[in-house]
């Protein structure tokens, strides 16, 4: 990567910046995440904080080579690299915590998954998934989770934006940039509404794509549909739809049963973290790589398309979340890393600390120089009051 492409990313991330200003990280940080210019930005922010700083991939297929190399530049440990094997990925995980980090920062579960199996002391975690976040709940439940861990995904600077507005439009462009075709007229399928679902379905439509949704929590579906987005069973929507796209993080959202009701010449994507979410049975039929990130599968005469082996198409066939959206995603990361190092905390799972989210919200509004009102004393104080009525 070249000095000025990283000088670029730096510039736009501009809460990173002032945050790192003031960042002390005297401790060994293992993080597990997808390597690109952004994320080189944080581990970079971190090192020159104080840290010692190891970086594995949290996907296989998401490393850029010249990300690793600004990064050992800097002189970051890192232990990945594009397009590495499913077992390079996991011996990566494993450098990581042969360093025995005292705080991991995390993406999907793996990392603190693997410390755990492993009986590894951790001061703590933050993870930055649904996916991971769901991980270390059910390990919560079942009364084994050996750390705490700071639920960095739910924070409203990531999930409101990073989710929403970070996946739509990445995913849209992972999809554009693979295969070269219009969205406009299509008929577009949406697996899941909950934020990244959301955020997809509304800027396929607003590029012109009749978007149609499909969900198992009925809540959502009463949402969508009055969001305008039309409702349908996926076993219906298979036989309609031009391009799938999946948001659930859940397994064979799109089934080998769904995939043979399907017209001829479809697309298949996931945005969820794990390539479980298209039933990976596909890829026994015959099949052959037509161009980069794009396989053509026959399945019952009919020809299907997969994207990006099935994994995140925002990152494998694009450069993932915009800069700006980052900026907070990964300022909200750093100070969980010296939040977690400054707490003592009990080993359950935690929402994101709310002066911590505000402080990235103030400082967003401040880079994009926007100011907004405050409470006068009076106002304050009507708030906690019970007594005003009618």
């Amino acid at each position: 990567m070249s000095d000025g492409v990283m000088e670029f990313v730096r510039e736009k991330m501009r809460v990173l910046g002032m945050i790192s200003q003031k960042l002390e990280i005297p401790a060994r940080v293992g993080m597990c995440l997808h390597i690109e210019p952004k994320t080189a930005c944080l581990a970079i922010a971190l090192h020159e904080a104080g840290a010692q700083v190891y970086l594995c991939a949290s996907n296989p297929l998401s490393t850029k080579d010249h990300a690793v190399s600004a990064l050992k530049s800097a002189g970051v440990e890192v232990f990945a690299r594009a397009d590495e094997s499913d077992e390079e990925y996991k011996n990566g995980l494993n450098r990581v915590l042969d360093e025995k980090p005292d705080v991991l920062v995390d993406d999907g579960g793996d990392l603190g998954i693997e410390a755990y199996r492993r009986g590894l002391k951790i001061r703590g975690v933050s993870e930055e998934t649904t996916t991971g976040v769901r991980r270390y709940m059910a390990l919560e439940a079942a009364g084994e989770l050996p750390f705490p861990v700071i639920d960095t995904n739910g924070a409203r600077c990531k999930h409101l934006f990073d989710n929403r507005f970070g996946t739509g439009q990445s995913a849209l462009e992972g999809i554009m940039r693979s295969t070269n075709m219009s969205i406009a007229g299509r008929h577009f399928v949406v697996a899941g509404f909950g934020d990244v679902g959301r955020g997809i379905a509304e800027r396929a439509r607003g590029m012109g794509a009749h978007v149609i949704v499909t969900e198992v929590d009925p809540v959502r579906a009463l949402e969508a549909s009055m969001e305008g987005f039309t409702i349908m069973q996926m076993e219906r929507a298979a036989r309609v739809g031009d391009v799938f796209i999946t948001a659930t993080g859940d397994v064979d959202t799109i089934s080998m049963e769904h995939i043979k009701l399907m017209r001829d010449g479809v697309i298949l994507a996931n945005a969820g973290h794990f390539d479980v979410e298209v039933d990976r049975r596909i890829k026994e039929c015959p099949g052959e790589e037509v161009k980069p990130c794009v396989d053509r599968y026959d399945v019952d005469g009919k020809k299907v398309y997969l994207l990006g082996k099935g994994r995140l198409v925002n990152l494998v066939c694009a450069d993932g979340h915009p800069i700006e959206i980052m900026d907070m995603s990964f300022s909200l990361q750093a100070l969980a890393v010296k939040y977690l190092l400054e707490s003592e905390l009990e080993n359950r799972v935690y929402p994101y600390p709310a002066e911590l989210d505000e402080l990235v919200a103030r400082l967003k509004l401040t880079s994009m120089g926007l100011a907004i009102d405050e409470l006068t004393e009076a106002q304050k104080e009507y708030l906690q009051r019970y007594e005003f009525g009618t």
